[in-house]
């Protein structure tokens, strides 16, 4: 029986008309094709879509390669449902509305949106051709297998917004029983942008007709769930991230989509260099469809400032710039390209010497072998748009890079911004952080180098297009309670205001106890590249400033380490799960019983080093008295005896062995932790009677921090940041990931400003 109807504004193929009147057929690109073919094939799926031209009633489409390894040509015509539309009304649906108003406006650019009654009635009229389309692929499946399962119908983008509430509509007068979900493949604005659409509503109503919702990142959840809220009043619990409206509860969801890693790896290994530089001179590499929201011109100027900034790097260094075509014909992206190629003609004119031009630029469609050559031999990958829903130029540069690694400059509007924290983020409309940025790249030493890229194709092997897929599928399950055990419904941070504020309350003092990976910093492969987030620094260089707040980083890490990542005076650090604090006086505690273990911590590297020599992806993290044996990077099947081999060479110099996030600690066998150092800290700081003179909150992430959490239990406010409910906690509260962490902390710099305001004004009065 069929399990997924897929829908989507094209087929996985397009159709072309020989001159005999035939048809042929030739596959599509693009990250949809290559993660949906694959299901539709081995699952006897649907895909219903255009097929790129009118078809007449004798046309017939022609047979799939079920030999070809390639999932989108192996699918026949049996597995295709085409959608016939005039070529004019398709024209005004497509480039008079998706292309015109909803593509601009979805990717926050309103400026450039035109609302267009005749475009809006041809999406309408669409939308409900594919609806109906639909309907009658999912009512023929249902009456040929009257005791099976009604397929899954996923339907995909911007283009088929109000598809969902079709169906379901249909579905509901014939009685029917099916689960209906979207994907959006770009962003999704904020309210005060959406509400700009003159029919902004039509479109919620369209897309809650589904039962789950996805998105690449949880930014365009939130935003998707406030316009829910205040363009149709829905209720909606932002907790667990679901809406409830027409008397059905609608899960959204965020979904980053990955891409085919192993193919990508294969090929490059293959592939033939597409251009050879001289043997000096590096490759900036930019691929990009010719569009407004890619910032191209901004990029191009940004390389012209680099060589202007730093002339070093004339004769040694080109920006191969790709612009794939795009909307030919479109006034519009004509212009565009006529500003690019004005930019790069004066730039090679001003610059060139007789052996070199500092810009090489293609406009025309490669082929994938061709772009997997330039992604394997550049030296930097160029991915700055000024929005994108996710970008998956980034990753496939990623998945190329098999030699001597790259560097990817990544733009924080994409999607991927949000996960491949490895990159160098830059904004590309400051041209001038841009080329400091390409400089910074350019002269990245290769330790560096090999440290960032292998961390971020670590995480692209593992979340690629076949896991988004599988979550996706996962989710769709999850949601009819047929796998509720994986759902994590943790505290948010929408809560806090309700019991912290009476906690808090105005006459004590706060003292903040706050570990730093995965609690300030988000967790990273290696704790060198684990920073703390510009506003998180932000808020805790205002926190410290204020009389009644005491600020404490406890931590794992050697205090200097902890010291120079935080980088903020005026805060205690404990390093070492306390064993080591140093005082905003300058004044350090070091623990006396640690000094006689300290001769032992050399023999215990050598012998821990020797048991991870030939452990890929294992390493030794010598931290002054104590030790780590970090093991996230290791193959799952190897760490079960990694674990075993290091605990028993930790008890064998007498340190206490002691589990970690994908880390072993070997302590020194005191007894000291967290929770103990938290209880020194407070005394020496506040007095015996702490307890009743300051209030405290104490957040982390990590099993040892419930040490502490155990001891503060019923004396401080305590949260867990986890986004996983099986994991048992001494905490009050769960708190699911650092963003949260960012929104408590702003919440307690607003209180205590907000006491600082009512203060000055009391005394203000006073004066008076």
């Amino acid at each position: 029986m069929t399990s997924m109807i897929v829908v989507s504004n094209r087929l996985p193929f397009v159709l072309k008309r020989c001159e005999n009147g035939i048809l042929s057929r030739h596959p599509s690109a693009g990250g949809l094709v290559t993660a949906m073919s694959p299901v539709v094939t081995e699952k006897g799926g649907l895909w219903i879509g255009w097929p790129g031209l009118y078809l007449n009633e004798n046309d017939v489409i022609p047979e799939g390669d079920e030999k070809s390894n390639n999932a989108a040509e192996r699918i026949g015509p049996k597995q295709i449902r085409s959608v016939n539309i005039e070529s004019e009304l398709f024209d005004e649906y497509y480039n008079g509305c998706c292309n015109t108003a909803f593509w601009p406006l979805l990717h926050s650019m309103p400026d450039r949106a035109v609302f267009k009654k005749e475009g809006w009635k041809s999406y309408l009229q669409v939308n409900e051709l594919f609806g109906e389309k639909t309907f009658s692929a999912l009512k023929n499946v249902v009456d040929m297998h009257p005791n099976g399962r009604a397929p899954l119908i996923w339907i995909h983008d911007y283009q088929l917004m109000l598809v969902p509430n079709y169906v379901r509509d249909m579905i509901n007068e014939h009685g029917l029983h099916c689960k209906i979900a979207f994907f959006l493949h770009i962003p999704f604005p904020s309210w005060d942008i959406f509400r700009l659409f003159p029919w902004f509503d039509d479109v919620l109503v369209g897309l809650l007709g589904c039962d789950l919702i996805g998105f690449h990142i949880d930014g365009y959840v939130d935003n998707f769930l406030e316009c829910c809220v205040k363009g149709l009043e829905c209720r909606v619990d932002r907790e667990n991230q679901v809406i409830h409206y027409d008397g059905r509860t609608i899960r959204v969801q965020s979904f980053p989509i990955g891409v085919p890693f192993k193919q990508f790896e294969e090929m490059s290994r293959v592939v033939k260099s597409e251009v050879v530089p001289h043997p000096d001179c590096k490759m900036i590499l930019g691929v990009d469809r010719l569009d407004y929201t890619k910032g191209i011109i901004h990029r191009i100027r940004a390389f012209e400032k680099l060589l202007d900034e730093h002339p070093e790097h004339m004769e040694k260094v080109m920006l191969m710039q790709i612009a794939v075509p795009s909307r030919i014909g479109v006034q519009e992206y004509m212009e565009l390209k006529d500003e690019l190629d004005r930019e790069v003609g004066r730039i090679n004119g001003r610059l060139s010497t007789h052996k070199w031009s500092p810009i090489r630029y293609i406009y025309q469609c490669l082929k994938q072998d061709q772009l997997c050559a330039f992604y394997r031999d550049a030296y930097v990958a160029l991915v700055t748009p000024i929005r994108d829903g996710m970008n998956l130029v980034a990753k496939e540069f990623v998945a190329c890079q098999i030699g001597e690694p790259g560097v990817l400059i990544l733009s924080p509007f994409t999607g991927a911004g949000e996960t491949m924290h490895e990159a160098l983020i830059c904004n590309p409309l400051e041209e001038y952080g841009l080329a400091e940025c390409m400089h910074r790249a350019l002269a990245m030493p290769l330790g560096e180098r090999e440290l960032r890229m292998s961390a971020l194709r670590r995480r692209e092997r593992t979340n690629d297009v076949h896991h988004w897929v599988k979550t996706f599928l996962k989710a769709t399950k999850a949601f009819n309670g047929e796998d509720n055990g994986s759902l994590a419904e943790p505290l948010t941070i929408n809560q806090i205001e309700k019991w912290l504020a009476k906690y808090v309350g105005d006459t004590m003092k706060l003292v903040l106890l706050l570990d730093y990976d995965g609690t300030l910093a988000p967790i990273a492969s290696h704790p060198d590249v684990a920073h703390l987030p510009e506003e998180t620094k932000w808020i805790l260089e205002q926190l410290v400033t204020m009389p009644d707040v005491y600020v404490a980083v406890v931590s794992g890490r050697n205090v200097n380490n902890l010291k120079s990542m935080v980088g903020i005076s005026n805060i205690t650090y404990a390093g070492n799960h306390g064993v080591d604090i140093l005082h905003p006086d300058g004044t350090m505690f070091t623990h006396p019983d640690q000094i006689k273990y300290t001769p032992l911590i050399e023999a215990l590297r050598v012998e821990l080093e020797s048991v991870t020599t030939n452990v890929e992806g294992a390493w030794i993290e010598a931290k002054g008295s104590t030790m780590t044996m970090h093991y996230r990077n290791v193959a799952t099947e190897k760490r079960p005896a990694l674990v075993e081999q290091t605990t028993a060479v930790i008890l064998k110099h007498s340190f206490k062995p002691m589990k970690a996030h994908c880390a072993v600690e070997a302590r020194p066998p005191i007894q000291w932790d967290k929770g103990r150092a938290s209880i020194h800290l407070l005394r020496t700081t506040f007095g015996i009677d702490w307890s009743e003179r300051v209030r405290i909150i104490y957040v982390g992430d990590d099993t040892t921090d419930e040490d502490a959490m155990t001891v503060l239990k019923g004396m401080a406010a305590t949260f867990r940041v986890t986004n996983s409910r099986p994991v048992k906690t001494s905490a009050k509260y769960r708190i699911p990931d650092t963003r949260s962490v960012i929104t408590l902390l702003q919440w307690v710099q607003q209180h205590f400003q907000n006491k600082i305001n009512r203060k000055s004004s009391v005394s203000s009065n006073h004066s008076d």
